[in-house]
């Protein structure tokens, strides 16, 4: 068995922010520190306990672990984050400042590597990311017979979380994966 991962940075870093924010009370909840921009700046991914949660070192082998996001100030992070085990993909915001492609690029991903590489037969997918594009590329996958798990918090839409085999709260491993 081998585990194929594709992670959306950007909503795992921010909603993480947003979910340290409520549980150290600076928001009563999730849904007012969505719609406040409540966020806990304190709060970061550590990538390897990332890579380790999601990957394991028992679990199964590594197919691919593969993470898509914008460019930070420093190039630095991206070589921090190709050290801790992850493939990156990196692209530009737009002049809006907002992240565009990265949804698109990683169903891409991967529904690439789900007919090229990936055995439905004993492989698992495993998707950090919380949004409801998602949706429809994880139906398809799963009706096709492969094993789409997804990872994030607890608030992730309910339409990804019923389309894909299994859900995996972060909530409770919110100090594990952060520094």
């Amino acid at each position: 068995m081998k585990i194929y991962t594709y992670v959306d940075n950007s909503n795992l870093f921010i909603e993480g922010r947003r979910v340290s924010a409520v549980s150290k009370g600076m928001a009563p909840n999730i849904y007012d520190a969505m719609n406040h921009g409540i966020l806990d700046h304190s709060w970061n991914v550590d990538y390897g306990k990332l890579h380790r949660f999601l990957c394991g070192t028992n679990k199964a082998e590594i197919g691919g672990a593969k993470l898509w996001g914008s460019l930070p100030p420093s190039d630095s992070f991206w070589d921090m984050v190709k050290r801790k085990g992850f493939d990156h993909t990196v692209f530009d915001k737009n002049f809006q400042g907002k992240e565009k492609k990265v949804d698109v690029a990683i169903a891409h991903g991967m529904t690439k590597d789900a007919y090229t590489v990936i055995d439905k037969k004993v492989d698992e997918i495993t998707l950090v990311a919380g949004d409801k594009d998602f949706v429809p590329v994880v139906e398809d996958l799963v009706a096709e017979g492969f094993k789409v798990e997804v990872v994030f918090w607890d608030h992730a839409a309910r339409e990804l979380r019923d389309a894909a085999t299994s859900f995996v709260s972060l909530n409770p491993h919110l100090t594990l994966l952060g520094r």
